[in-house]
């Protein structure tokens, strides 16, 4: 009992104390001498990154989230081959998942590869970094 009340106490405090020291103050200007605040607020709907980046950003996160998906629907096979009970009939199904959701994963790594790839050539003949 003595224990728990004084994790009771002590957690409570340690919280607060990590808070704090994690806050940072970057005052009004950051390392560059440009209103932090105002860049934030200003920048809202705008972007400076050149399309190249928005292409490469749009596609990492479109494949980012099929691969999800695969990871899911190999989790989800998983789960019901290991609760099927040797029912062969579950376990065929279970199966089935499985290799779609690898062959899925495998389809999404290789369109990644590619696709970098592809956008790193491109914007090394076009003159991009």
């Amino acid at each position: 009992m003595a224990i728990a009340m004084a994790a009771f106490l002590i957690v409570p405090a340690l919280s607060i104390s990590a808070n704090q020291a994690l806050a940072q103050d970057y005052g009004d200007d950051d390392v560059y001498g440009r209103n932090v605040v105002e860049d934030n607020v200003t920048g809202l709907g705008e972007s400076n990154k050149d399309p190249k980046e928005l292409i490469t950003d749009f596609i990492n996160l479109a494949l980012g989230f099929l691969g999800l998906i695969a990871v899911i629907i190999i989790l989800i096979g998983g789960f019901k081959w290991m609760t099927s009970g040797g029912n062969e009939e579950k376990t065929t199904a279970a199966r089935k998942l499985l290799v779609a959701g690898v062959v899925g994963l495998v389809i999404v790594l290789a369109s990644w590869g590619l696709a970098s790839w592809l956008i790193g050539t491109v914007a090394g003949q076009t003159g991009g970094a």
